[in-house]
């Protein structure tokens, strides 16, 4: 019984992993287009989002199978209940890569560049996201906790960028519809390292079985 449950343990982890996967490549795609200013290439995100959606399903019946019919206790249904949570988090931060993408196709071809640390803030974001599905898988507190550390420098690119884009606005007034894409732009990649560190907290729950939040 123990050896079936551990196989269906090691196909949860393989689809946490595929999961994390394609949500590392979701914000890196509305990064690249955002960065070389191409629309064609924005418009392919809905595509990797929709495989995160097929994910977010099958690791929730891979989930509630272990659940009904292995009966896991301790730090086994720990794990378990944390990767439900994760999806969620997981699921969303597809979502706003979705939304990034979709603000990109109304930039009329400029490129984030002209904001300095969108680049840094679309970089460590992907780190953020990395970092928590390994710290998951690899069961490392440590590594979750530095995803929570981490999350000030998405916090002070923010702020920077937020300082840049009102420059920009005083100095012309012409761009200034063009500095409101973007400083939502920079909201949603804040909202995903968010998510990050969500998904961090519920790795420190499943290791310790205390969440942050308690």
């Amino acid at each position: 019984m123990r050896g079936r449950f551990d196989e269906q343990l090691m196909l949860l982890n393989k689809k946490m992993i595929e999961m994390g996967a394609l949500c590392e490549n979701i914000i890196a795609l509305s990064a690249k287009a955002l960065l070389e200013g191409d629309i064609e290439k924005a418009k392919t995100v809905a595509e990797i989002g929709g495989g995160i959606d097929h994910m977010e399903r099958e690791i929730e019946s891979i989930c509630l199978k272990l659940l009904l019919h292995q009966q896991p206790v301790a730090r086994d249904l720990r794990q378990i209940s944390a990767a439900l949570k994760m999806i969620t988090d997981m699921e969303r931060i597809g979502d706003q890569a979705e939304d990034i993408a979709e603000i990109i196709t109304f930039l009329g071809g400029r490129t984030g560049d002209e904001c300095g640390e969108i680049r840094k803030m679309a970089e460590a974001t992907i780190r953020m996201v990395t970092d928590s599905i390994d710290a998951y898988v690899k069961q490392d507190l440590g590594l979750a906790k530095a995803v929570s550390e981490h999350d000030d420098v998405v916090d002070k690119c923010f702020d920077s960028i937020k300082s840049n884009l009102i420059e920009m606005i005083a100095e012309n007034t012409e761009d200034g519809e063009y500095a409101i894409d973007l400083l939502m732009i920079a909201k949603y990649f804040e909202r995903i390292g968010d998510h990050a560190v969500n998904i961090a907290e519920w790795v420190e729950f499943s290791v310790t079985g205390v969440h942050k939040g308690e």
